[in-house]
């Protein structure tokens, strides 16, 4: 059997499975992180491990991308993943699919600088390559399904509720917030 059998035939049990099972399609992730030392923070996803650190030049040690690159990645392989299941899914031909993504980030924001700029990116520009032997109907169709099923897309174009809350340690007292 291919990897493409395979995955199809993955793709099919786990929608027959969550169909008849909806309560089990709901999934909880979850990440760690600790800011370790200057401005480098370790992640534990699952059993990954990632370091993320801030360039030289922002006082970091550049031993690992900064958080909002990793927002980039995980759009752009989302998106990658997210082709290459609903081909299989669909029977389109995929030989390839690879995303570029840039996306800008005004300081001026994050430094406090300017209340009017967001701390965030401003934009975020891409381009998905896609190599396929399929129609343009069926690459169109594939098209659309991606970016109305892609999750991180989703998280990025839609307002998602986060709910932080803080425990202060301190020698005299400790006091929890809640800020939404």
């Amino acid at each position: 059997m291919s990897t493409t059998d395979n995955l199809k035939e993955t793709i099919g049990s786990l929608q027959k499975e969550f169909t008849d099972n909806p309560d089990k399609a709901v999934l909880l992730y979850s990440s760690t992180s600790r800011l370790e030392k200057g401005l480098q923070s370790k992640a534990k996803v699952r059993d990954h491990n990632i370091t993320i650190d801030e360039p030289t030049s922002f006082g970091g040690k550049d031993e690992g991308p900064i958080p909002v690159e990793l927002i980039l990645a995980a759009l752009g392989s989302c998106q990658e993943i997210t082709y290459k299941a609903f081909a299989t899914a669909l029977g389109i031909d995929l030989k390839s699919v690879s995303v570029n993504l840039n996306a800008n980030l005004d300081l001026k924001g994050f430094l406090a600088l300017d209340d009017k700029t967001r701390p965030g990116f401003q934009n975020i520009d891409g381009l998905v390559k896609i190599e396929s032997s399929a129609p343009k109907a069926q690459l169109n169709k594939l098209i659309e399904v991606v970016n109305s099923h892609c999750p991180v897309l989703d998280i990025l174009q839609n307002k998602v509720p986060v709910k932080l809350s803080q425990t202060v340690v301190n020698n005299e007292y400790e006091q929890i917030s809640k800020v939404a």
